[in-house]
């Protein structure tokens, strides 16, 4: 079980670090985007520090105050699944 939960949290995050700095890269050239509810599901299915770290390295997204406020809840509520799961 350890090492399922732990291949899901580094693909996952992989993931939401891809699709996020993907979505900067869509603004940048103003083609169509990500939808933001797309973002906040990868994060709350376990990939919110990929999110967030994407978000400040990129600085894509740190203007939003749903962002700001929900990904490092959704990084909070990831800490406690995962450590519940790697009991």
């Amino acid at each position: 079980m350890v090492k399922l939960v732990t291949l899901w949290f580094a693909a996952i995050n992989i993931i939401g670090y891809m699709v996020m700095s993907e979505d900067k890269d869509k603004a940048r050239n103003r083609r169509d985007r990500v939808p933001e509810k797309t973002l906040f599901l990868l994060a709350a299915i376990g990939g919110a520090l990929g999110v967030l770290t994407a978000m400040y390295r990129r600085r894509h997204k740190t203007r939003h105050l749903s962002f700001v406020i929900g990904i490092p809840l959704l990084l909070l509520l990831n800490v406690l699944i995962y450590s519940y799961f790697l009991q």
